[in-house]
Parts: structure tokens; sequence; C-alpha cells
């Protein structure tokens, strides 16, 4: 009984150490996916002629949605101003510091403007003058005046 036995192990030990261990399967890895990088977007230039007054806007976006650009304002009855712009788009709003020259001085103000479609609409609210710059109390709390609408054009070749 104990050769029995012992002859039953064996031949198990065989059958179990003879098995062939499975074959790992190569998985292929998946390839890599591809970065989405939002490209410049090339000049955009708006335009709002409304009242008897211009207000003109000219921007760069880079793949930061850093803006860069210029802003004027010919407003019937006030002094015309013009600029440049350097800010970012938050989503669908762009939010810029306008430097610009008027009688004279040159002074900086936050300004907003709220992109629909083929357009952007001034941003307005409460403000605060710190350290020689004019910027918006609370920008979540900003309207957007429908009357100042600037609309998409063709850029002027300079």
């Amino acid at each position: 009984m104990k050769k029995l036995l012992a002859l039953t192990i064996i031949t198990l030990a065989c059958f179990t150490s003879c098995k062939k261990a499975p074959e790992p399967v190569e998985k292929a890895p998946n390839p890599p996916k591809e970065a989405e990088i939002a490209e410049p977007s090339g000049d955009q230039c708006y335009l709002s002629t409304a009242n008897n007054s211009t207000v003109e806007l000219s921007f760069n976006v880079n793949s930061h949605q850093e803006v860069n650009g210029k802003l004027s304002y010919a407003l019937y009855g006030k002094d015309k101003n013009e600029g440049t712009i350097i800010g970012n788009m938050k989503g669908d709003t762009l939010i810029a510091d306008y430097t610009f020259m008027s009688e004279g001085v040159s002074s900086v103000r936050e300004v907003a403007f709220l992109q629909r479609e083929n357009t952007f609409i001034e941003g307005f609210g409460d403000i605060v003058d710190a350290n020689d710059k004019v910027t918006f109390k609370d920008k979540t709390k900003l309207k957007f005046d429908p009357k100042v609408v600037l609309s998409k054009v063709d850029c002027k070749v300079e």
C-alpha cells in the first residue's frame, strides 16, 4: 500500500510539473492619446458702431488662452482713447488690462467681454481704484450690456 501511495504521489507530481505554464498573453499597449493642443486662433477683430460711437477690438489668443491686442473707444461726445489689452480667456469671458492714453494721460483699467457666437458683449460692474489701476470689485457680478455688442469683422491689414 505504501508503494501504491508513493507511486501515485510521484505520478501526480510528474503530471503537475510537466504541465505547461500558461503562456502570458501579450497585450498590445494602448497607443498614447494625442494631447489636445489648442492652436492659436490668429487675429480676431470686432467692431461696434452705435449711437455715433465706435468701439474696436482686435486681439490674438495663444494656446494658453492668453490674449493680447488693441482696443479703442470713440464714444460720442467724449475724447477718443486707444491702447493695448493683455489678459486671458476664462471660458467664454475675456478679462484683460486695458492700458490706454486719454487726454495725454496713460491709464490702466480692467475690461471684460462675454463671447457669444460671433460677438463680444462688454461687461460692466462696480470698480475699485488701487495702485494706479481700475479693476472690477467682483467679477462674478459683472453685467453684460447688450447695448454694446461688438460683431466679428475682417481685420484691417496694416
